[in-house]
């Protein structure tokens, strides 16, 4: 029974119009800027500058621009530059203000709507340029258009003065172009931290998908920790420029460039079909690995979408038809994942009207897209394997022996699987588990070497940390294919621990700990089982990388005892600073450490294992094609790029131990 007073406070409580907020202008974006940029970490600050070169590439699709430019400047500013036509200068009708104020405040104002002003478009929702302005503590915006030059300032998503016209000087006068300048807002972002080379493949990506466009990207700027000695000298400049005649036929050669093809060139599509241009490059190679990009307008969905199912269709169906024609395939049809293995293949489609799952466009909605795709790449690819016959029996051989070995697997995964079962679901003999049971405070330290796992099993907190030492060096995956990898025993032990499957199987929602943590010596051998295993998870288990469960452990290189203090260094910087500040009461005593072994088990929880003091580096998915590309070099079969890249960089590593 409610009693008059709780009635009362109720009352009190109600939920009126006056409990609704109006944000008005830019507020909402400020107020959640994750809705709009998907996160105020690095990803979203890098957005930021995607949105104005994205707006850069369709003047570029419209046929108006040739170049664009990115400076990141000393003091974290940045600066987008494209030669198109420039942002409209006349009044908005609607609006009553400049079109540059109103693109530049305005959510949801942009000439991408209509479909007049680009017939093709990645910015659909024409809320990029007003997202970064709210997003920046100042921005200002410069236009060359009719041989004048426009500027406005604005101040966190306000104009704080009115546009400004003053003529070009006569050399100057066919200048055209947009420049947009700003500054982002620190009290937004967690840190204003460029990553140059996740900037700079992402630019590489746009000129690959837009044949003959240059894009130029210069980096002023250095994190903290990076400026040069003395500190008063500016920091050297970063400098990369791309324009690719080639297109993605030369974005899939250079993919290849470490692997052995199975024919010479990218088979090569461009079509348009009702208003939808397709291009599409493909090779197949003697590798494991399936590595497909694909592009809408432009913009790289990771998450692909209805163009993506297109060609994996197309490839299916067309691949089976040409297999059982030619008395190759009798029992069954290849499954879409074997016709698949070894292919390396870009999908580029350009669009009126892209349906993008949210502002971050990371996969294609528009259902016509997959019929399109589908029926160009089917045609095409069904001509290249019939004019081609010694090239698609390579192909097709390749295929079947991936059926083979996708069966082997199956057998393999099923014994795994039963011989869990049989011994009552146990975990793996080496594993020493941890007590607690929820994952997300779980954590798993494969440590290299017995000796060091079982001083890791002595030196842990056993409520939450579990240890699986590994013997020798894990199975090169880039090398074998699954059924062979399934075999490995130090392979099975880690996918029954972790306990979330495999490749298309992997399911993070299963997983047994929230942390995985390789820990390996310090040393040449350690080095590489650290990158066996990094080669692995990317291989088969990336959810882990993309969803932030991967981590690498520091232990220390050094330790510093003088009396009864000891410090320890984890890198030669430290030691020198370490060394610089002993006192002078006698000799400092030095270790290097290259094995883990090498400490106690409480030495092991002080420097590496406790949560107080560790230190944990975070393996995170930085551009997938330049993963993909590094992987294939370091870990492939083909030797010689792998020869030249060492040689290239042998003066490069420190603290190396042979």
């Amino acid at each position: 029974m409610v009693t008059t007073a709780e009635l009362g406070a109720r009352q009190e409580e109600a939920y009126t119009s006056s409990d609704i907020q109006v944000l008005e202008g830019l507020e909402a974006v400020r107020l959640r800027p994750g809705m709009y940029i998907g996160t105020t970490g690095q990803a979203g600050l890098h957005h930021l500058i995607y949105e104005l070169v994205d707006n850069g590439v369709d003047e570029f699709m419209a046929g108006e621009c040739k170049s664009i430019s990115i400076r990141i400047r000393a003091d974290g500013s940045v600066k987008v530059e494209d030669d198109g036509r420039g942002i409209p200068v006349d009044e908005h009708q609607a609006t009553g203000l400049s079109g540059v104020e109103t693109v530049m405040t305005t959510l949801h104002a942009g000439g991408k709507f209509g479909g007049k002003a680009y017939s093709v478009s990645g910015g659909l929702h024409g809320v990029g340029a007003s997202i970064v302005n709210a997003l920046s503590t100042w921005l200002r915006v410069e236009v060359y258009r009719d041989g004048r030059r426009y500027s406005q300032q604005f101040a966190r998503g306000d104009a704080t003065a009115p546009l400004r016209s003053t003529p070009l000087p006569e050399e100057q006068a066919d200048r055209h172009g947009t420049v947009v300048t700003f500054s982002p807002d620190d009290t937004i972002f967690e840190t204003i931290d460029y990553d140059f080379n996740a900037l700079s493949q992402r630019f590489k990506e746009m000129a690959y998908v837009n044949k003959g466009l240059e894009i130029k990207f210069r980096s002023e700027w250095r994190r903290s920790g990076e400026q040069p000695e003395p500190a008063d000298e500016p920091a050297p400049a970063k400098d990369v420029s791309y324009k690719f005649d080639g297109g993605i036929q030369e974005f899939v050669t250079t993919l290849n460039a470490n692997r052995a093809v199975l024919h010479k060139d990218p088979v090569y599509i461009d079509k348009q079909v009702n208003g939808t241009k397709v291009e599409v490059a493909l090779q197949y190679h003697d590798a494991f690995s399936e590595s497909i990009y694909a592009f809408a307008n432009c913009i790289n969905t990771q998450d692909g979408g209805t163009h993506l199912t297109g060609f994996k269709s197309a490839i299916t169906r067309v691949v089976n038809d040409y297999a059982r024609k030619q008395g190759l395939l009798k029992n069954g049809n290849l499954a879409g994942e074997d016709t698949r293995e070894g292919l390396t293949a870009v999908i580029s489609v350009k669009l009126p009207n892209p349906q993008f799952e949210g502002q971050t466009k990371t996969k294609l909605g528009n259902p016509e897209v997959r019929n399109q795709v589908e029926g160009v790449v089917a045609e095409t690819v069904q001509i290249f394997l019939e004019d081609n016959p010694q090239d698609a029996k390579r192909i097709i051989d390749k295929c079947m022996t991936s059926q083979k070995a996708r069966e082997a697997a199956r057998k393999a995964r099923e014994l795994i699987i039963r011989k869990n079962a049989m011994d009552g679901g146990s975990l793996p003999g080496k594993l020493a588990d941890c007590s607690d049971k929820n994952p997300e405070r779980c954590e798993l330290y494969l440590v290299e070497g017995d000796s060091a796992g079982g001083t890791a099993k002595m030196g842990r907190d056993r409520a939450y940390q579990a240890i699986l030492p590994l013997r020798g060096k894990i199975l090169n995956v880039e090398k074998a294919r699954e059924d062979k990898m399934l075999s490995n025993e130090a392979i099975q032990s880690i996918t029954i621990a972790i306990g979330a499957g495999l490749g298309e199987d992997f399911n993070t929602e299963k997983l047994r700990y929230h942390r995985i943590i390789i820990m390996t010596d310090a040393d040449v051998d350690g080095s590489h089982i650290r990158t066996l295993l990094l080669t692995f998870f990317y291989r088969n288990m990336r959810p882990l990388i993309d969803e932030g469960h991967l981590y690498m452990a520091m232990p220390p290189l050094f330790s510093v005892s003088q009396g009864k203090k000891r410090h320890w260094a984890y890198s030669e910087h430290e030691l020198e600073q370490i060394l610089a500040n002993v006192n002078g009461k006698g000799k400092p005593s030095i270790q290097r450490y290259k094995g883990l072994g090498e400490m106690n088990a409480e030495q092991l929880w002080e420097t590496t294992m406790d949560p107080e003091v560790r230190t944990l580096l975070k393996v995170e998915q930085g551009d997938r094609s330049a993963d993909d590309e590094m992987f294939s070099l370091l870990m492939g079969d083909v030797v010689e790029p792998r020869k030249r890249f060492i040689q290239t960089h042998a003066l490069d590593v420190k603290n190396l131990d042979v």
